[in-house]
C-alpha cells in the first residue's frame, strides 16, 4: 500500500546490484571463469548476479539433451572408420521434416548395394531435433548430439552437414551419454551371449 511494496522490491534489486560488485572484488575476476562458479552462484549461499554469463559460462546439458543427429563409427584395427550405418534409409523415412538425404552406391563387380552410405546429408536448418531418426535406427548408427552452437553467417555453405561432418567416433558418444552407452553395450553383450549359447546348443 502507498508504494511500500514497490520500494521493497527495488531495495532487493539494489542489494543484488551492489553485492554483484562486492562478489567480483572478492573473487578478483575469477567469478565467471571457473568450472565451479556457476554451481556456486546457483547455490544457497550465492550473492549478487545469478545470470549465466554466456558464452564464458554454459549451463551443463543433461544426458538426454538432443540437438542435431550424428553418425557413429568405430575405429578398426588399421585406423579405418567402420560405420554402423547400412544406408537402409529408415531414418530418412521417419524424419518428419524430411531433412535427411542418403546417397547409396552399388558394388561395380557384383552390382549389389554397398551396406554403407556413400554420402549422408542433414540440413540442420530444417531438422527439428525430434530424435526419431536415432530412435528408429535398428543399428544404433545415428545418435543425437549435445552441440547446440550451430550459428553461422552462410546457411547454404555451413548448414548442410555431409557425412564427414556428421561422423563422430563411438568414444564421443560414450563421453556425452555414458549411461545410455553402458545400457546399450550391456544389451548388445547379452544378445551376443544368447546367440553364442544357441550356436553351441546346435
Amino acid at each position: 500500500m502507498y508504494g511500500i511494496g514497490l520500494i521493497k522490491g527495488l531495495g532487493v534489486t539494489l542489494k543484488h546490484f551492489i553485492e554483484t560488485y562486492l562478489d567480483d572484488i572478492r573473487w578478483l575476476g575469477r567469478r565467471y571463469y571457473r568450472d565451479e562458479s556457476l554451481a556456486e552462484r546457483q547455490g544457497p549461499h550465492a550473492r549478487g548476479i545469478f545470470t549465466v554469463q554466456y558464452p564464458e559460462e554454459k549451463l551443463p546439458v543433461p544426458e538426454e539433451f538432443r540437438c542435431i543427429p550424428f553418425l557413429v563409427y568405430e575405429v578398426g584395427e588399421d585406423g579405418e572408420r567402420l560405420y554402423r550405418c547400412t544406408s537402409c534409409g529408415i531414418c530418412s523415412k521417419v524424419c518428419p521434416p524430411q531433412c535427411i538425404w542418403i546417397v547409396r552406391s552399388n558394388d561395380p563387380e557384383t552390382g549389389r548395394p554397398i551396406p554403407s552410405p556413400t554420402e549422408f546429408f542433414i540440413d540442420i536448418d530444417i531438422c527439428m531435433n525430434c530424435g526419431l531418426c536415432a530412435e528408429y535406427c535398428p543399428f544404433d548408427a545415428i545418435k543425437m548430439d549435445h552441440d547446440y552452437e550451430l550459428a553461422s553467417y552462410d546457411r547454404l555453405a555451413d548448414h548442410i552437414y555431409n557425412k564427414e561432418r556428421l561422423s563422430k567416433p563411438v568414444t564421443y558418444y560414450e563421453s556425452i551419454r555414458p549411461m545410455n552407452f553402458a545400457f546399450e553395450e550391456a544389451a548388445r553383450a547379452e544378445k551376443e551371449a544368447a546367440k553364442e549359447a544357441r550356436r553351441k546348443a546346435k
